[in-house]
């Protein structure tokens, strides 16, 4: 059987070039989420601001760590880590032979979306000229869950990464200690002061001055909204206060 591959995605590899070289420790020290435990995690590059520039998923590898990011943005994402690197030992590059693979069901094989449970289950594996394309059905599938993601939903530079609901999809560690944009991120949520979400909402629904980006063939829009304007039918479950979240256990 084919194995359904995001074609949307592509995988960094950072990899150390000496014994005395931590790719854990320099990660650690820039993104959102904690590196150094349990992996894969949902992380972020932010502005010094705490606005997101961008989202991917953190992997263990064989001599490093591996990141399952857009595709579209991936060698930019490598400029900007390499930025941090100086005189570190560490490589920083895409890696062709391996690609980003995903099911709708959870089962062998595959780890949980850190996200949400009900996101699926992914892994990274070498591609083949025979992998079959899952990016219509991921999209289809993620949109229907409330959750965005990338630089076309999240934007670049533009949105407070809280506003991205990291906090909710387990996108944020508070005790992992600083990274880039983490005194905004932590004055934020020691005050409880996020003052906008980001929602996937109906077309019909959606405000165009709020509207990010629209799936017309979806009938789905992202919608940047003031906390004020959302309605609870346009909250999902794991966003609902009282309900109880599709995360892992």
């Amino acid at each position: 059987m084919p194995a359904e591959r995001l074609f949307s995605r592509a995988v960094i590899r950072l990899s150390a070039d000496s014994a005395d070289e931590d790719v854990a420790a320099f990660l650690q020290g820039l993104v959102t989420n904690d590196v150094t435990g349990l992996l894969p995690v949902w992380s972020a590059l932010l502005t010094p601001q705490g606005k997101v520039l961008f989202d991917f998923l953190v992997w263990p590898g064989a001599d490093g760590l591996l990141l399952d990011c857009e595709a579209r943005v991936a060698d930019d994402l490598v400029r900007r880590l390499s930025l941090y690197r100086l005189r570190r030992k560490i490589t920083i590059a895409r890696d062709e032979s391996l690609g980003v693979f995903w099911q709708a069901e959870l089962g062998d094989g595959g780890a949980p979306d850190p996200r949400l449970a009900a996101l699926g289950q992914r892994w990274i594996a070498r591609v083949s000229d025979d992998d079959e394309s899952a990016d219509q059905a991921w999209m289809a599938h993620r949109l229907a869950l409330g959750v965005p993601e990338g630089q076309a939903e999240l934007g670049n530079g533009e949105i407070l990464w809280l506003d991205c609901n990291a906090v909710e999809l387990n996108g944020v560690s508070f005790t992992k200690g600083c990274y880039v944009g983490q005194e905004n991120t932590a004055r934020m949520n020691w005050r409880q002061k996020i003052n906008r979400r980001l929602l996937v909402v109906p077309l019909e629904a959606s405000q165009e001055k709020r509207r990010r980006i629209a799936y017309p063939e979806l009938r789905l829009a992202i919608d940047h909204l003031r906390n004020e304007d959302i309605a609870d039918r346009l909250r999902p479950g794991w966003l609902r206060p009282g309900d109880e979240k599709e995360a892992l256990l």
